[in-house]
C-alpha cells in the first residue's frame, strides 16, 4: 500500500471490529472531546415594519471544541449531556437586503440532554444508537455592525443594537459508538434541532427565525 497512514488505519478498523471491546454496561461512565458544527438551515419571517418589504436574514455555520459525558442507565439505554465552548454565529441580509452584507453576530450555548437506546451486545465493537433531546439555547454577547443600523433607519450616533429570546427545542439523533481498544472509541452523531428565536432591535423592530439547524459531532473519548 503506497500510504503508511492508510495501512495503518485498516489495521485499526480491522482490530477494532474483531477484537473484544469493553463493555458498555450499566453504571459504567464515558468521556470524550472532538468537535461540532452546527449548519442553521434558517426560514426568516420579515422585518417588522417601518422596513423594506421582504427584508429577511440568513444565519452562517460555525465549527467549536467541544465533548460530553454519557452514563449507561442499562446495557442499553443511555443519558449523554455534549459539553463545550460557545458558538458564534453571524446573521447576514437576505432576500430584498442581500446584499448589504453581515448584519451582526451572536454567541450562543446550546445546552441538550439526551437519551440515547444503543443497539446491539454491550461488548460490541460497532453500536449504533438514536437519541431525543431537549435543547436550551442561550444566546449571548449579541454584536451589530453599521450595516443593521443603516438598513433600520439608525444613525452613528445611535447604533442599532439587538437581543434574541433563549428558546427550548427538541432535538433527535443518530450516531454510532466505534470501540477500538478496550477503552476508547470513536464516536459519531447527527442531530435537528428544532429551534426558533426572535430578535428584538433597539429601534422597537422584531424578526422571528426558525432555525433548525444540523449538528455533526464527532470526538474520540474513554470508557471508565
Amino acid at each position: 500500500m503506497r500510504y503508511p497512514f492508510l495501512r495503518a488505519g485498516c489495521a485499526l478498523a480491522i482490530a477494532a471490529l474483531c477484537g473484544a471491546a469493553q463493555a458498555q454496561v450499566a453504571g459504567t461512565f464515558s468521556v470524550r472531546a472532538g468537535f461540532t458544527h452546527i449548519s442553521p438551515q434558517t426560514k426568516s419571517g420579515n422585518l417588522s415594519a417601518p422596513s423594506f418589504p421582504n427584508t429577511k436574514v440568513d444565519v452562517g455555520s460555525d465549527t467549536t471544541l467541544t465533548g460530553g459525558i454519557t452514563y449507561m442507565l442499562t446495557d442499553h439505554w443511555a443519558l449523554d449531556l455534549p459539553v463545550g465552548l460557545p458558538f458564534k454565529h453571524a446573521f447576514y441580509g437576505d432576500d430584498a437586503i442581500a446584499g448589504v452584507g453581515k448584519l451582526g453576530q451572536t454567541k450562543v450555548v446550546p445546552a441538550t440532554l439526551f437519551a440515547q437506546y444503543r443497539f446491539g451486545e454491550a461488548n460490541a465493537a460497532f453500536r449504533p444508537y438514536v437519541g431525543l433531546g431537549v435543547t436550551y439555547a442561550k444566546f449571548f454577547k449579541n454584536r451589530s455592525t453599521m450595516a443593521l443600523t443603516a438598513v433600520t433607519g439608525g444613525s452613528p450616533a445611535n447604533p442599532t443594537t439587538a437581543r434574541l429570546d433563549n428558546k427550548f427545542g427538541l432535538t433527535p439523533q443518530v450516531g454510532f459508538v466505534w470501540n477500538f481498544s478496550d477503552r476508547w472509541f470513536l464516536d459519531m452523531s447527527y442531530a435537528k434541532s428544532f429551534l426558533k428565536t426572535t430578535a428584538h432591535l433597539s429601534s422597537g423592530q422584531s424578526i422571528a427565525m426558525r432555525l433548525n439547524p444540523d449538528v455533526v459531532a464527532i470526538g474520540v473519548g474513554y470508557r471508565f
